[in-house]
C-alpha cells in the first residue's frame, strides 16, 4: 500500500495541492469566497500534470528500480510444503 501511495496517489494529487497552496498564498483564491470556487480551477491542466508526474515516477521505478540479480523461482510444492517464491542467485 505504501508503494501505491508514493508512486501513484501522491504524484497524482501533488499538482493540485501545490496549485491550491500557491493560489491561497498569493491571495488569488480565498477559502469560502464564491467568486473563487473549485470549479474555476484549471482542472484539465492539473489532471494532465498529475498524469505526467505518475508516468515519470513509474518510468523512473522501471528504469532504476533495484531488481534483484538472479532468476525468479515461483512458489511451488516441495515434499508436501509450500516453498515461497524467491530470487535464486545466478550461477
Amino acid at each position: 500500500m505504501t508503494r501505491v501511495l508514493f508512486t501513484v496517489i501522491l504524484p497524482l494529487i501533488a499538482p493540485t495541492a501545490l496549485y491550491l497552496l500557491w493560489s491561497v498564498t498569493l491571495g488569488r483564491a480565498k477559502p469560502g469566497d464564491p467568486e473563487t470556487n473549485l470549479w474555476n480551477l484549471p482542472w484539465i491542466w492539473l489532471v494532465l500534470a498529475g498524469a505526467l508526474c505518475v508516468a515519470a515516477i513509474l518510468l523512473a521505478v522501471i528504469q532504476f528500480g533495484g531488481g534483484g540479480e538472479g532468476t525468479y523461482v515461483p512458489p511451488h510444492l516441495s515434499h508436501g510444503t509450500v516453498v515461497p517464491g524467491h530470487i535464486a542467485p545466478e550461477r
